[in-house]
């Protein structure tokens, strides 16, 4: 139940992202969703995308440093207080959210957040025990 995400480091300044997504652009790789986080002298760009392998291979062979990583997506009411239910039972449990971002495929309907886990597979099953759906990696792909 995992997703496979992908890391680019990228230097802070003007172009690097735009080169990034030129790329991806030019290889037919469609991004389903994205964060952008910074420092001083680099930046680190997470997407998921709709070929990982693909991006994984073109941006290397474009000089860029790349990195997968193992998220979990979580499919929430589009509504207040959608995350802090999730976040409610993952504290009951114990459960360490490193990081997270979002989408909402249809505003009023449902939202994706992609969360990164210090214990991924704990975190399946805690959500799954309390009836969050998990997206599976293939469906994600595909929205």
């Amino acid at each position: 139940m995992k997703v496979e995400q992908i890391s680019i480091f990228l230097e802070n300044k003007p172009g690097s992202l735009e080169h990034a997504t030129r790329i991806l652009k030019e290889a037919d790789i469609n991004i389903r969703t994205l964060s952008l986080a910074e420092t001083s002298d680099f930046g680190i760009l997470r997407l998921i995308v709709n070929d990982v392998e693909k991006a994984n291979t073109v941006l290397r062979e474009n000089g860029f440093r790349v990195n997968k990583t193992a998220v979990v997506a979580v499919e929430v009411p589009d509504r207040p207080g959608g995350l802090h239910s999730i976040m409610e039972v993952l504290n009951k449990e114990k459960v360490n959210v490193e990081y997270l971002y979002a989408f909402v495929e249809r505003s009023g309907e449902n939202a994706v957040i992609i969360f990164r886990f210090d214990v991924p597979e704990k975190a399946i099953a805690v959500l799954t025990k309390n009836s969050f759906t998990v997206i599976p990696g293939s469906k994600l792909y595909a929205l």
